[in-house]
């Protein structure tokens, strides 16, 4: 936890924070992500990070004090025609507003993200050397080449640097440029800068080449005309091939020691939130396990993945019978002497897959509302919100089936 002193951030410099750190864009289509409600001129002093959107948590930010409620889940998934306080939903968006305290949520975009809830789940339970199990394409960037006389060149780079072009990374302002000599003959009609109507002209010259995002190719291209001296510059936009980015579904690491499965579920268990599920797993209990996949939240749909990954063991939530037995049932099949039955499978509750990635998020916000000089109180709530309540051990003897003598 971190104290505020007297500069106060608002909330829009908080949304723009965070939709840095998990950009919408990146949000699958089905979902629902960023500011569900809240004024962006109100400041925010205290944040409160949670993994549901529920009544509880929203009591707890009341009585804490929190401006700002930053969640996991969405509230409004699915489309609305009535916020009434009629329906549960309804309710708590007027109990928030009623309080002056905003409602925001990072869901599918911070399950890829770099310091997301993949990447906070794997350090949770010690894995290291981490890549996405499912990497997202790098964006997709054009490379801008453009011919223009040498003395304009840094004038050149400055607009289409203040454009949008030239950033790599950490970097901005980034160009290569050569020189070389350009030749052209202006028509009658037109109004060189250099040279004139009908007489060939040859002029030392800078190629320029910047990088920027597709996106951005409009303005890129109407700064360059604007910048340019020339009447008609030279230029190309090529289109750069894709590349597998940093960031995506899941993640894939190691375990700094290798253990046995019952050894990592052990861990498991040790590392995550309570929950009456607990820590459940299929396979040999003491199968080795040193590479190992996870997914915060419901990842048995990503075992094609899973097995192309070579893991030992795979760490998710919400595993349904079917996919799941199947799965085994296949490792088993694939088995030999020298292939163990993997990836083993590790199965916990939706809601602890998804919390140790708040501690970090809580981290990111207050490091990057520092840096431009304003501050946040966060908090990451404890309460647990998993719905299921409590849980009955099964017996150790099987029922009888109908018609047994007792």
């Amino acid at each position: 936890m971190s104290s505020s002193p007297d500069h106060h951030a608002t909330l829009a410099d908080v949304v723009r924070v965070l939709d840095r750190h998990y950009p919408p864009g990146t949000a699958e289509s089905w979902d629902s992500v960023g500011l569900v409600s809240g004024d962006p001129a109100q400041p925010v002093r205290k944040v409160l990070l949670a993994v549901d959107p529920v009544d509880a948590v929203v009591d707890e930010a009341i009585a804490w004090g929190a401006d700002l409620v930053f969640v996991h889940h969405p509230l409004l998934l699915k489309g609305v025609h009535s916020v009434a306080a009629t329906t549960f939903k309804g309710a708590l968006l007027h109990k928030l507003i009623r309080s002056g305290i905003a409602l925001y949520n990072a869901h599918t975009n911070a399950d890829a993200a770099a310091g997301g809830v993949a990447e906070g789940l794997a350090a949770a339970v010690g894995l290291v050397d981490l890549e996405p199990l499912v990497a997202l394409a790098s964006a997709p960037l054009d490379k801008h080449v453009v011919f223009v006389p040498v003395d304009d060149a840094g004038r050149l780079v400055d607009a289409l640097a203040a454009a949008g072009a030239g950033a790599i990374g950490e970097y901005t302002r980034c160009a290569w440029q050569t020189t070389g000599e350009g030749t052209f003959t202006p028509s009658d009609a037109a109004s060189p800068a250099i040279g004139r109507a009908g007489k060939p002209s040859a002029v030392v010259e800078a190629r320029v080449e910047m990088v920027a995002p597709r996106a951005l190719r409009r303005a890129v291209i109407e700064a360059m005309r604007a910048a340019h001296p020339y009447e008609e510059p030279a230029f190309d936009v090529l289109e750069l091939a894709r590349w597998d980015g940093p960031t995506g579904i899941g993640r894939v690491g190691r375990l700094a020691e290798p253990t046995t499965l019952r050894g990592f579920a052990e861990r498991v268990a040790r590392a995550l939130p309570p929950t009456p599920q607990g820590v459940r797993f299929a396979g040999d209990p003491a199968g080795r396990v040193e590479r190992v996949a996870v997914v915060g939240g419901s990842g048995d749909s990503l075992f094609d993945a899973v097995r192309g990954a070579g893991v030992d063991a795979y760490l998710t939530a919400d595993l349904r019978h079917h996919p799941a037995s199947e799965q085994r049932e296949r490792a088993e099949f694939e088995a030999g002497p020298d292939r163990p039955a993997v990836p083993y499978l590790v199965d916990v509750a939706h809601y602890a897959s998804e919390w140790p990635w708040l501690a970090q998020a809580a981290t990111d916000l207050r490091t990057s509302l520092e840096i431009t000089g304003t501050t946040v109180e966060t908090r990451v709530s404890t309460l647990r919100t998993d719905p299921w309540t409590d849980r009955v051990s099964s017996p150790d003897h099987v029922p009888p089936s109908e018609g047994t003598a007792p």
